[in-house]
């Protein structure tokens, strides 16, 4: 086959794969408006509301999870075995299998059944996501190989931008509806927006199944001994569990004494901060017992690793957490008193804006020099902050709020222009500015406050490819098996968006204090870009490599 035939067949393979990150953005960001809408329906407090971010994002780790202790048994890698092109195939197919329960939960009018759908959907997404990140590398050089995992991520993050209107256009028919026809809303809704996505996915799989263009991906690998590692992700999960039995159990309970729901509440606070800490715990004992000693810890033995590895968790759980409690936060009389089917244009910019961001990382694909590179850093995210406000217009929301937002994407396009493309600098200065910007948010109300809570989104956009670059750096032969444990910690998204909800229900916070979660959370990831800067210099490792990848 001739370069410029080989070229194009890549081309062609590349465009069908990217199809799958489109998915992971458009169900993951549309719980934003998901969210707000059980809350009115089923009469949900802000941590039940929650529970829908819990299932879908606990579904990336137990999947994750499970793909690892097959391998760790039978000593071979299942994704390898089956090839990344079936197993995108079968992720899709669990995942239509999830929209099927979805649509039978509605009709049984039931909020756990929904739960569980979404947790069947997400965990084809985590099948899907194993496989796909590295199939990229294969369609085309491997120098260029984090440049087309590029290309996903801004694929999802457009994804993640139209999700939110589009999901809010099925539920309520319009993005701007009124009390009225929220009042009078049904699960009808619900069930005609999954009966889609479940057509979707099964259309996807069999564009995958029949596509000529996509090799099957398939090669004999052993996977590494880490009997240690595997013990410590055993006990995490069975902490886990402990934790969240008594959680969902008084989920069930009803009660109008304010005495029983008060005690509930605290119960409940108690519960999550002891699922947090048994997640961080355990991470922080085997840091230091792999320092002891480092046979049988596989990947773990490495602090950057595990370190990372709590990242990656305060990452996601950052940053899902931010938009998940907008909804909420949105209803406040200091905020607009908008209502829950007039929060998807402020979703769509939260998610927009990691489009700004991940378009404007992208810009090194093309190699551009000196003044070039200086105009595009200014260029990129002026446009993709057009696009974004277009989309909006098209929906028909008022973009008039947002036009002072473009204070914000400059700054983002100056910290770009600071960072110089190296990963530890780029999340040192993106983690700070989010502390910054929280900050803010907490300390100031209105516009100036909405303005800087979506804002995280344009600080987070940048941070999956840096602290990835960064955790598995030196890893040799366990880099397949560190990324796998980093992506297992997507679990994030399932502990602290719930954290977050149950600090707001409390009275004496409330959820615009409840804002504080973000701001701790940017802090440590402040610290891990400085930590793993040491950690690595004293491995000999140039921790400043160009990297470049999406989430």
């Amino acid at each position: 086959m001739s370069d410029t035939n080989k070229q194009s067949s890549n081309s062609g393979a590349l465009s069908t794969l990217v199809t799958v990150f489109f998915f992971w953005g458009f169900i993951a960001a549309g719980n934003g408006v998901f969210i707000p809408f059980c809350k009115h329906y089923f009469k949900l407090d802000q941590f039940q509301s929650q529970l829908i971010d819990f299932a879908f994002y606990l579904a990336y780790y137990l999947g994750a999870l499970a793909l690892y202790f097959i391998a760790s048994v039978f000593k071979k890698d299942v994704v390898a075995r089956w090839g990344f092109k079936n197993s995108i195939v079968y992720g899709l197919i669990f995942s239509a299998l999830g929209a099927m329960v979805m649509i039978l939960a509605v009709n049984a009018n039931t909020f756990p059944g929904m739960l569980a759908g979404l947790f069947t959907v997400a965990l084809g997404f985590s099948l899907q996501q194993t496989a796909a990140n590295p199939f990229a590398t294969l369609l085309g050089p491997p120098e260029t190989g984090t440049h087309r995992i590029t290309l996903g991520g801004g694929i999802n993050s457009f994804g993640t931008m139209i999700g939110p209107i589009i999901v809010a256009l099925a539920l309520f028919g319009t993005t701007i509806a009124k009390d009225d026809q929220i009042n009078s809303l049904g699960l009808d809704k619900v069930t005609i927006l999954y009966a889609c996505v479940g057509a979707l996915f099964l259309m996807a799989a069999a564009l995958f199944f029949f596509s000529k263009k996509l090799p099957a991906g398939k090669y004999e690998t052993q996977s590494e001994q880490s009997p240690k590692a595997l013990i410590a992700l055993g006990v995490m999960t069975v902490l886990l569990i402990a934790v969240f039995v008594p959680v969902f159990r008084s989920y069930m309970v009803e009660s109008t004494d304010p005495a029983v729901l008060e005690s509930i509440q605290t119960e409940r606070f108690r519960w999550l901060l002891g699922g947090l800490i048994s997640i961080v715990g355990v991470l922080l004992i085997s840091l230091l017992s792999s320092k002891k000693n480092v046979t049988g810890w596989g990947a773990m033995q490495y602090p950057q690793l595990i370190l990372g590895m709590l990242a990656i968790f305060t990452y996601v759980g950052v940053e899902v957490t931010i938009q998940s409690n907008m909804g909420a936060l949105l209803e406040q009389p200091d905020f607009g008193a908008y209502s829950s089917s007039q929060v998807a244009p402020f979703i769509s910019v939260y998610w927009g804006s990691l489009m700004i961001g991940r378009w404007t990382g992208s810009i090194k694909i093309f190699e551009p020099k000196g003044s070039m590179k200086a105009m595009l850093l200014f260029l990129v995210p002026v446009i993709a902050f057009v696009v974004m406000l277009g989309v909006n217009s098209i929906a028909q929301n008022d973009v008039k709020p947002f036009y002072g937002y473009i204070v914000c994407v400059i700054i983002q396009a100056i910290a770009f222009y600071a960072t110089q493309d190296k990963p530890a600098k780029t999340l040192q200065v993106f983690s700070l500015l989010g502390v910054v910007f929280m900050l803010i948010g907490i300390f100031t109300t209105g516009k100036v406050a909405t303005y800087a809570f979506l804002s995280g989104g344009l600080f987070c956009s940048i941070m999956w490819p840096c602290i990835f670059a960064l955790s598995i750096a030196g890893l040799g032969k366990y880099t397949a098996q560190g990324s796998a444990f980093l992506i297992m910690m997507i679990l994030g998204g399932a502990i602290i968006p719930p954290l977050q909800g149950k600090l707001a229900d409390l009275t004496a916070i409330g959820i615009h204090q409840s804002y504080w979660v973000p701001v701790i959370g940017f802090a440590y990831l402040a610290w891990f870009g400085f930590s793993a800067k040491r950690i690595l210099q004293k491995q000999g490792i140039d921790y400043d490599a160009t990297i470049g990848a999406g989430h």
